[in-house]
C-alpha cells in the first residue's frame, strides 16, 4: 500500500537575467547612429538608394516629427521599389527594409525582410545577424523581466518574438518551452525544447542549453505517456553525457512502463553499483525514480470478475465451488506476479534511498519516498520508523501525515491511524509546503506556502525553521509569522538562511 504517488518531476534551469543584458551596448543600436552595411551591398536602384538615405536621416536627425516623416518616406520608397519597380530580387532593398522594421520594432517584419535579403546575398549573413541581435537582446530581456514579474503570457510572447529574430540562439526556445509548460501546454513545451536542443547542437558553446533541453524534453514526453519518444531522447542525452544517474534511472523507469523489466533492472543495478560516487541528492532522485516506476497495486477484483463471467459460459456448467476455486486462484496469481515484479524494484529503490539518507538524514523528499517504499513492501516496522522521522522534520504537511496514518494502519495501530487520518483531513491548522530549497551564493533560498485546509479561519501562529548541515547541527534559524488565514486561502513565505553547509531544513509550530 502506497499512499502518495510521485510522478517524474520536471526540473528547469533557474531563471536569472543572462549575460546578454550586459552585451546589449556592444551591439549596433538602430536609434543611435548610422552604421553602413558591413558586406558588399549596393542599392543599385534610385528608390532603394532614396530609402536608404531616408533611413540615415531618421537615424541621425534630432527632431522627432522629422524622424517620423523620414521613416515613413523610407518605408514608402523601399516598398515601391519592391512592389512596383521590379526590385524584388535586389538584396539591398530587403536589407534596408529590414533595417526600417528594426527602427519601428516590428519583429515579424524584420525577420521576414532579413530572411529574403540573406537568401539573395548569403555573404551578408554576418552583418544581418548583428542587426538581428540588436533587437533580440531587448526583446529577450523583456521576456525575462515579465517572467520575474510573474507575467507569464507576456514573457512567453517576448521569448517567441526573440526566436524569430535570432533562430540560431537556443536560449529563447528553452525559456519559451519552460513557460509553455508552466502555462499547461506540454505539447508546445516539447516542441520548443526539441528546437532548443537542435539549435544548441550546432555550436559547442551552447552545450549546457542542449543538456537542459534534452533533459526536460524527455521528462515531458514521459509524463505525457509518450514513452518511446522519451526513451529516444534519454538515449540521445546519454550519448552526450554517459552514466548520468538521473537520466539512466528515467530510462529504466521507461523500460518498466514498456514492461521490459530485465532491461530496467539492469540499468537500476548499474546505477546502484556506482552509489559511492553519487551524491545524496542524485541518490534520492534515482531511488525516487525507481520507486515511482512500480505500477499501482493491481485490481484483482476486475480479474476475478472477468474470470467468473468466462467460467459461467463453460459447458457442462461448473459448480459455484469450482468457479470460486478457479477465479480465486486467478486473483492470487495476479497479486503474486505483481509482488514478484515489484519486489526487485523496491529493493533497488531502498538501496538508493538508504544510501541517500545515510549521507543526509534530514532530506524530506527522500524520507517520503523511503516511507512509501516501505509501505509498498509491507515493511510496516520501517514504514513507521521513517514516518516518525518525516513528521519530526515536516510536522504540518498533509502528505507526511497521510503517510504516517498509513504506516500506523499497517502496524494495526488503529487509534493512531485514525488520529493521523483525521489530522490530515480536517483538523490540521495549516498545511505547510516548502516549494523551493535552492543553493545561493551565501546559503539557501527557501520559498514555501501555508494553506488553511479547515472550514474556519486560523488564528495567527509562528513557524520556527532550523536549517541544518549533514550532521544535523543547526546552522541558521528563521521565524515565519503566519497571519490569520481564511478557509482555503494561503500565505507565501520566503527565507534566505546563510551558511554554505546547509543541507536540509526542519521546523516546528509555536
Amino acid at each position: 500500500m502506497r499512499t502518495v504517488r510521485h510522478v517524474a518531476a520536471i526540473v528547469f534551469t533557474t531563471i536569472a537575467v543572462p549575460l546578454v543584458a550586459q552585451q546589449q551596448q556592444q551591439q549596433p543600436q538602430p536609434h543611435a547612429r548610422w552604421v553602413e552595411a558591413k558586406c558588399d551591398l549596393k542599392p543599385d536602384h534610385f528608390q532603394v538608394n532614396q530609402g536608404m538615405m531616408y533611413l540615415k536621416s531618421a537615424t541621425t536627425g534630432r527632431d522627432p516629427d522629422q524622424k517620423n516623416k523620414d521613416l515613413g518616406d523610407a518605408h514608402r520608397m523601399l516598398t515601391q521599389a519592391l512592389t512596383a519597380s521590379g526590385q524584388e530580387k535586389n538584396p539591398a532593398a530587403w536589407y534596408y527594409l529590414g533595417r526600417y522594421y528594426l527602427m519601428v520594432t516590428d519583429v515579424q517584419g524584420a525577420d521576414s525582410a532579413f530572411r529574403k535579403a540573406q537568401a539573395l546575398k548569403p555573404t551578408c549573413e554576418g552583418d544581418i545577424m548583428i542587426w538581428r541581435r540588436s533587437l533580440w537582446v531587448p526583446t529577450f530581456n523583456a521576456g525575462i523581466a515579465a517572467w520575474q514579474a510573474n507575467n507569464l503570457d507576456s514573457g512567453l510572447a517576448s521569448f517567441r518574438r526573440a526566436t524569430f529574430l535570432f533562430p540560431t540562439e537556443p536560449t529563447g526556445f528553452k525559456y519559451a518551452a519552460t513557460l509553455f509548460y508552466n502555462l499547461g501546454h506540454a505539447d508546445s513545451a516539447a516542441v520548443y525544447f526539441r528546437k532548443a536542443a537542435d539549435v544548441a547542437a550546432a555550436d559547442p558553446k551552447f552545450a549546457q542549453d542542449r543538456r537542459d533541453a534534452l533533459f526536460n524534453l524527455g521528462r515531458i514526453q514521459q509524463s505525457m505517456q509518450k514513452t518511446p519518444e522519451a526513451m529516444a531522447t534519454y538515449r540521445e542525452y546519454l550519448a552526450l553525457y554517459p552514466n548520468e544517474p538521473e537520466i539512466m534511472a528515467a530510462l529504466g523507469s521507461a523500460y518498466m512502463q514498456q514492461n521490459q523489466r530485465d532491461s530496467a533492472f539492469a540499468i537500476f543495478r548499474q546505477i546502484i553499483a556506482r552509489g559511492d560516487s553519487i551524491g545524496y541528492y542524485q541518490l534520492y532522485k534515482v531511488g525516487a525514480e525507481i520507486s515511482s516506476s512500480v505500477p499501482e497495486d493491481p485490481d484483482t477484483t476486475k480479474e476475478s470478475a472477468s474470470c467468473r463471467t468466462a467460467a459461467r459460459s463453460v459447458r457442462p456448467a461448473l459448480t459455484m465451488a469450482r468457479i470460486r476455486a478457479r477465479c480465486d486462484s486467478v486473483a492470487r496469481d495476479v497479486a503474486r506476479n505483481f509482488r514478484k515484479n515489484s519486489d526487485e524494484a523496491f529493493s533497488l529503490s531502498v538501496q538508493a534511498l538508504d544510501a541517500s539518507l545515510k549521507l543526509n538524514p534530514y532530506n524530506r523528499e527522500a524520507l517520503i519516498f523511503r516511507a512509501n517504499t516501505a509501505l509498498g513492501q509491507h515493511d510496516s516496522a520501517t514504514a513507521l520508523t521513517i514516518s516518525r522521522r518525516l513528521i519530526q522534520v515536516d510536522p504540518m504537511s498533509r502528505v507526511g501525515l497521510k503517510i504516517m496514518a498509513s504506516a500506523q494502519a499497517q502496524n494495526h495501530n488503529i487509534d493512531s491511524a485514525l488520529y493521523y487520518f483525521k489530522l490530515s483531513d480536517s483538523t490540521l491548522v495549516g498545511d505547510v509546503a516548502v516549494t523551493q530549497f535552492d543553493s545561493s551564493d551565501t546559503g539557501r533560498d527557501v520559498k514555501g506556502i501555508v494553506t488553511n485546509p479547515r472550514e474556519k479561519a486560523s488564528a495567527p501562529y509562528k513557524l520556527v525553521f532550523a536549517d541544518v548541515d549533514l550532521q544535523g547541527a543547526v546552522v541558521a534559524t528563521d521565524t515565519v509569522q503566519v497571519n490569520a488565514i481564511q478557509p482555503g486561502q494561503s500565505q507565501q513565505f520566503e527565507l534566505h538562511p546563510k551558511g554554505p553547509s546547509i543541507a536540509a531544513w526542519r521546523y516546528k509550530k509555536e
